[in-house]
């Protein structure tokens, strides 16, 4: 799924594409958020990690779970 974060005073946005859940991506950044936590912290499909700081945060946008369609729509 991919995964869109916007960072106060960035031009550009975080988007990488992950394996977790969009519940589960929902409920760290709601966790870290309530809990006053300093960073969240991500991992992409390819094992990396990202750091974000819960400050900075200006949105999160979780994409849809489901895979996209091939051929055509009639």
């Amino acid at each position: 799924m991919d995964i869109r974060i916007g960072i106060t005073n960035t031009a550009r946005e975080l988007s990488f594409e992950s394996a977790e859940s969009a519940e589960a991506v929902r409920g760290s950044v709601a966790t870290a958020l309530e809990a006053g936590a300093p960073f969240v912290e991500f991992a992409d499909a390819k094992g990396n990690v990202y750091l974000v700081p819960t400050a900075g945060i200006a949105f999160v946008e979780v994409g849809t779970e489901e895979s996209r369609r091939v051929g055509f729509v009639a």
